[in-house]
């Protein structure tokens, strides 16, 4: 799921993560997302000349999800899956919201996802990182000003 965000995105993303699989996947999973999350708003850096918000509709398949992104420096995640299955692969269905929600958190962004239908769970998670990627791509895009993107000057 993180190679399709960083390459739908257009991130360069090398991750090596040790973790207590052997526990189970919650800190691994938890922790990669919030490592990735900081990442991303060190690189972004003050959001000035930005879009801002981005939004995204992705397919896989028979699965379709919508993402809406806003660099907001206030943050907060609505994730909605519908995840029926237990695992994909070797990760628990109920941590890849969570994930998603542990991004944004430490990203320091206001995220919605969703995923509209389809009934193969891989496909419905994989499509909602892919509406995620493009959404991102889509707020970071530059404006050619160097305004930062607020009614307030500030974000």
């Amino acid at each position: 799921m993180f190679h399709a965000l960083a390459k739908h995105s257009g991130w360069s993303l090398s991750l090596k993560c040790k973790g207590d699989l052997h526990i189970d996947d919650h800190h691994t999973a938890e922790d990669t997302a919030i490592a990735l999350g900081m990442a991303f708003k060190q690189a972004l850096g003050e959001p000035r000349g930005i879009k801002r918000f981005g939004s995204a509709y992705c397919p896989l398949d028979e699965a379709l999800s919508r993402a809406v992104v806003d660099i907001s420096g206030r943050p907060f995640a609505d994730i909605n899956l519908g995840l029926k299955r237990e695992m994909i692969g070797t990760l628990s269905c109920e941590m890849i919201p969570h994930v998603l929600e542990s991004f944004a958190q430490a990203g320091g962004i206001t995220l919605h996802v969703d995923v509209l239908k389809g009934f193969n769970d891989h496909h419905r998670a994989e499509s909602a990182f892919k509406a995620l990627a493009v959404a991102l791509k889509n707020a970071v895009e530059r404006t050619g000003t160097n305004d930062v993107p607020s009614t307030k000057g500030v974000l």
